[in-house]
């Protein structure tokens, strides 16, 4: 577990450092780094729940990503000061879109399916 753990934890790392990279590019469209904000969520939850089903991890990363974008739907002051923070604009976001939702899908699906891929592969050897 340990092995798998050190794995998730090095790929989390490199999904973050390419999520800000995408912001960086003005030539990279701004659902990237939705789509692997989500993906850095998914391994996240996928390290802290390392013997959950694929399933499982999938549908509580969704469940976290979309309750995220609809907290955006909420304005307090105390809300929206936290929001013009660094950590706010990375972590909750500043406006909901229905896109990103759409962008959240399809970084979940990316994890989803590299698992299964790597499963199959480990169980093929």
């Amino acid at each position: 577990m340990l092995k798998k753990r050190l794995i998730y934890a090095l790929l989390i790392i490199t999904v973050i450092i390419a999520g800000l990279a995408s912001r960086r590019v003005t030539a990279i469209p701004l659902w990237i780094g939705d789509l692997l904000w989500a993906l850095m969520v998914y391994l996240i939850v996928r390290f802290l729940f390392i013997r959950s089903t694929i399933k499982k991890v999938a549908v509580i990363s969704l469940a976290f990503c979309f309750a995220i974008e609809f907290s955006q739907l909420y304005h307090a002051p105390w809300i929206d000061a936290l929001r013009q923070t660094l950590f706010g604009k990375l972590v909750l976001g500043s406006g909901f879109l229905w896109g990103d939702l759409l962008a959240y899908m399809a970084g979940v699906a990316i994890g989803v399916i590299s698992e299964y891929l790597a499963l199959k592969e480990e169980r093929r050897r």
